[in-house]
């Protein structure tokens, strides 16, 4: 799970960001399962899952998607990643 906190004037990067990475999951075995915005647009949340941990390693690792880091550093955004398992109810 990836948790993205935002200046008010870094929305439209991340969003720019975003649109430019997100489609390089799949070529890792990846998938955006959920996608959460803030009302206010300045948080985000993203579940993401992966076969293995390699794929989000490929992923991390991928050259495409490097490409758009200043993108990233560009929006100020500040993020928290959590590698999380699915949890048995009760």
């Amino acid at each position: 799970m990836l948790i993205a906190r935002l200046p008010a004037e870094g929305v439209a990067a991340f969003e720019e960001y975003e649109r430019r990475v997100l489609p390089l999951l799949s070529a890792h075995g990846g998938r955006l399962v959920r996608r959460l915005r803030s009302t206010d647009r300045l948080a985000e949340v993203h579940l993401v899952e992966f076969p293995s941990p390699e794929g989000f390693t490929a992923y991390r690792d991928d050259r495409r998607r490097s490409a758009h880091a200043e993108l990233l550093r560009a929006s100020g955004a500040e993020l928290e990643l959590l590698e999380l398992y699915d949890a048995a109810p009760g």
